[in-house]
């Protein structure tokens, strides 16, 4: 399956879809956020997978947005952990 399937397979099978990298600050703000308001979510961390980067690619060509977290919830795109948290 190529990267852009992929990617979009995730964020319509899953209603709030996180795309991540393990090591970021930002990303981890998003997943406790969402853990605190008991949210059902699905995370790809990016940097775990061996198609990662161009999982990223194919997500900057869906949303514009290259940077992580990349959230998407009800397959509508919100952004990044600031856009979460307001």
């Amino acid at each position: 399956m190529a990267a852009r399937e992929k990617a979009q397979k995730l964020i319509d099978d899953n209603a709030v879809m996180v795309f991540s990298k393990s090591y970021c600050p930002y990303c981890k703000a998003t997943k406790t956020l969402l853990r605190d308001m008991n949210a059902t979510f699905e995370v790809y961390e990016l940097d775990k997978e061996s198609d990662g980067s161009a999982i990223q690619d194919a997500l900057e060509e869906i949303s514009n947005q290259r940077t992580v977290p990349n959230v998407f919830i009800g397959q509508k795109h919100i952004g990044g952990n600031s856009d979460l948290q307001a």
